[in-house]
């Protein structure tokens, strides 16, 4: 659809810091394209996600109480999050005018005291920590960090993705502890599928034949130590990593280039795509070094796949038994794991699911925005769903 078609209501809630959706990889735009899809449906309230031109080229309307726009952007690996956050603030503020804006991770994050002057009421998603990632130099470190203090200094209310960071948060920001609220990430017990043999036959591979890891190919997400255990594991079938970098760098240059007949990079895949390959690996392995709770692996426990994780906190939040998890970086110990039958990393796929489930999620994400708009503005939006055609 075009612009035409966009709805002038005055949004309840602007929502910026992502590249947008759908089909745009990513943790975050999952996030938000699963919850902002309930609740659109679900709920009273009115959304606009303002994302990143170059990602997304026109405005996708999910239905009339969500929309999602492209906004003029910077793409750079380095200088992103900031001068995006920093457009799509004004064009809220400027166009929209909404009664809440929701900034998502701790970069754009920096434009939080900014909202507050122009008086927005403000909640931030903190995703992680993003200045572990190894990609930052110490004045990038430092960036997000200040970002981090920004969201919590200033935001109204501040959403933490994961048990752990939020009690870290709690520890290390104390008078801010009571706007801190744990809503986790999640999986869709009912998630589409593409047909699976035609998959299966565009990579060359057999149901249960291959171990599949998913992920950006930055260095954090180890896909070199996956590859180095794989290759001493003797473990048969293939190795298969699906994901791409969103900047080709030397890092990406140098860990596609290992590919051979046993290891097959897929590059960027749709969500139904990435289902089916959850469905018939013999194992899905996560060895990360930094993480917010990572929902490629919540999304492979809900399509059925053994799982084999990092023992880093974030993959630790998701509460599997000891087993399950290796020390980040120890190659021997993953090659021990690949080499095991896949059958020994089965997980109780419905207890997880009845943890992170993204319909209660959805609501505990309403339930934030309810305590952010006063009284009239959740009036405003019944009032609007209820008026006559």
């Amino acid at each position: 659809m075009d612009d035409k078609t966009i709805s002038r209501t005055r949004p309840d809630v602007c929502v910026i810091g992502l590249r947008g959706f759908p089909d745009i990889s990513g943790g975050v735009e999952t996030h938000c394209e699963q919850i902002l899809a309930r609740l659109s449906r679900t709920s009273p309230l009115r959304f606009v996600v303002l994302g990143r031109r170059g990602y997304m080229d026109r405005t996708h309307i999910v239905n009339e109480r969500l929309d999602v726009r492209p906004v003029a952007a910077l793409r750079n690996k380095y200088l992103e999050a900031l001068p995006n956050a920093l457009a799509a603030l004004f064009y809220a503020w400027a166009v929209l005018r909404p009664r809440a804006l929701h900034i998502h991770a701790i970069g754009p994050a920096l434009v939080t005291p900014l909202a507050k002057l122009l008086g927005m009421r403000v909640i931030v998603t903190h995703h992680g920590c993003d200045y572990e990632r190894a990609k930052w130099n110490w004045a990038g470190r430092l960036t997000l960090r200040m970002g981090e203090w920004a969201a919590l200094r200033f935001a109204d209310r501040v959403i933490a993705v994961s048990p752990s960071l939020a009690r870290d948060l709690r520890r290390r920001f104390r008078r801010r502890a009571g706007r801190i609220r744990y809503v986790p990430n999640g999986a869709d017990a009912h998630a589409e599928t593409a047909p699976a043999e035609q998959v299966l036959q565009r990579f060359g591979l057999a149901p249960g034949g291959f171990v599949l890891g998913v992920g950006r190919l930055v260095p954090e997400k180890r896909f070199d130590d996956l590859i180095d255990a794989f290759e001493n594991s003797g473990a048969q079938g293939k190795l298969v990593i699906a994901g791409a970098a969103d900047h080709g760098d030397a890092y990406a240059r140098a860990l596609t280039g290992r590919a051979s007949e046993r290891v097959v990079f897929t590059g960027s895949l749709d969500r139904r795509t990435l289902e089916a390959l959850y469905r018939n690996a013999s194992l899905f392995v996560l060895p990360s070094s930094h993480e917010g709770l990572p929902i490629a692996a919540l999304e492979a426990i809900g399509a059925g796949a053994p799982v084999v994780l990092s023992g880093i906190a974030a993959n630790r939040d998701i509460g599997l038994d000891a087993h399950h998890y290796f020390k980040c970086g120890d190659v021997e110990a993953l090659a021990r794991a690949l080499a095991a039958p896949g059958a020994l990393y089965a997980v109780d796929r419905d207890a997880v699911l009845a943890r992170f489930d993204w319909d209660v999620i959805a609501a505990q994400t309403l339930e934030v925005y309810q305590s952010m708009l006063d009284r009239s503005g959740m009036l405003a939006a019944v009032e609007r769903i209820n008026a006559p055609a």
